[in-house]
């Protein structure tokens, strides 16, 4: 089936979300997750914690039948995002959109960034980000009505590091908007839109664990808002981006940090 370029095409009433990175319970991904479900999506949970997304799943099904599927899968491996996306188009209506939220942090300096470090760091922001969307995108593509890409950097692209992750993640996260713009520009002529979202501060673990009154203070000092951000607040954005809403927003880069970063 084309893709007809010149209209706007909606998705089918059963489409599938993968929202990656939901396996923490205080993380983005699972507010994505409920997020997309409540507006009639079925949604696939991946994270390298496959019993974690497994749980997951099986709690939001018990609460209300919810069409949701936990996979687990190491987006920075070919053969394992594979499985994953065999197992989906086994499972699932056809894939519609897909949010890139898994990533690893890195706390290290300059100095005591090792090469392994670095291998692995790249490995899952920029590497997998891009596995998981030739996967995503073909099936997209092959289903005719467009899709969404959503991929997460982050304001230490910007910035260069701050009071955890330092100068390595901030390397890949700028990778992944060099990969978002890249997509916006070869899949725009399949109707596929891509864009990356650029969190501050979120009270998540991966802020190194629970945020501390103080930790909190301290991340806030230079934010408007005088604040670190709520995971929901991230997955009001995402749920956004990839609906049909926003069809003609492509190759987009939106910080989502309550103004500490304006331009």
């Amino acid at each position: 089936m084309a893709y007809e370029l010149k209209k706007i095409q909606p998705f089918p009433a059963q489409r599938t979300a993968i929202v990656t990175g939901a396996g923490g319970e205080r993380g983005i991904g699972r507010k994505v997750v409920r997020k997309l479900l409540s507006q009639g999506w079925s949604v696939v949970a991946a994270d390298i914690d496959g019993a974690a997304v497994e749980s997951f799943a099986a709690e939001l099904i018990a609460e209300g039948g919810a069409s949701v599927i936990g996979v687990g899968v190491d987006i920075s491996d070919q053969a394992a995002v594979d499985a994953a996306f065999a197992r989906i188009d086994e499972e699932m209506p056809p894939i519609a959109a897909l949010v890139n939220l898994a990533g690893i942090p890195s706390p290290h300096s300059i100095f005591e960034l090792t090469p392994d470090v670095w291998d692995r760091v790249m490995d899952v922001n920029g590497k997998g980000t891009l596995l998981m969307m030739q996967a995503a995108a073909k099936r997209m593509i092959e289903g005719g009505f467009g899709g969404r890409i959503v991929n997460t950097s982050s304001i230490t692209a910007l910035d260069g590091g701050g009071t955890f992750s330092k100068i390595g993640y901030a390397a890949a996260k700028a990778a992944v908007q060099g990969l978002t713009r890249g997509a916006a520009r070869e899949l725009g002529k399949y109707g596929i839109t891509a864009n990356v979202i650029l969190p501050g501060p979120i009270d998540t673990d991966i802020m190194g664990g629970t945020l501390t009154d103080e930790r909190k203070a301290g991340m806030s000092a230079n934010i408007p808002l005088e604040r670190v951000g709520q995971p929901e607040e991230v997955a009001g954005l995402i749920s956004f981006l990839v609906s049909e809403d926003s069809s003609y927003v492509n190759g987009t880069s939106i910080n989502v940090d309550g103004g500490k970063h304006m331009h």
